[in-house]
């Protein structure tokens, strides 16, 4: 298992049990990961409130989105100032746009799913 703490941006995080990005922002805390967690609305996973301002955030290793390509545009210029290593897109969050201005900008775009890389440490 990869023991290294990664800071990761959830996009898309909610307090809803039955949505992905919660169960994200779950199982990142069990790995140990910092997690900055940003929605639509105010709320809390477990130990991490869930924000809705975009907060400049230093050393990112990762931002995973639970956005759709629609939803996600409002968020490019606020993704690239943060400098992640890589970008996450989960399942329904693939978008060729983002991910041309990721490499753009020497960030590693990944088509993946979080919950996935972490059960099988991969993350």
């Amino acid at each position: 298992m990869e023991s290294t703490k990664k800071k990761t941006v959830v996009l898309g995080a909610t307090d809803n049990p039955s949505r992905y990005s919660y169960l994200a922002v779950d199982r990142l805390q069990a790995h140990n990961h910092p997690v900055i967690a940003i929605g639509k609305k105010e709320g809390r996973v477990g130990q991490v409130d869930i924000i809705t301002e975009h907060p400049q955030v230093n050393d990112v290793d990762t931002v995973t989105l639970y956005l759709n390509a629609q939803n996600q545009e409002q968020y490019y210029d606020y993704i690239l100032s943060l400098h992640p290593k890589r970008i996450i897109f989960n399942p329904g969050a693939e978008n060729a746009a983002l991910e041309k201005l990721a490499v753009e900008n020497g960030i590693k775009p990944m088509e993946a799913c979080t919950l996935v890389m972490l059960s099988t440490g991969q993350y």
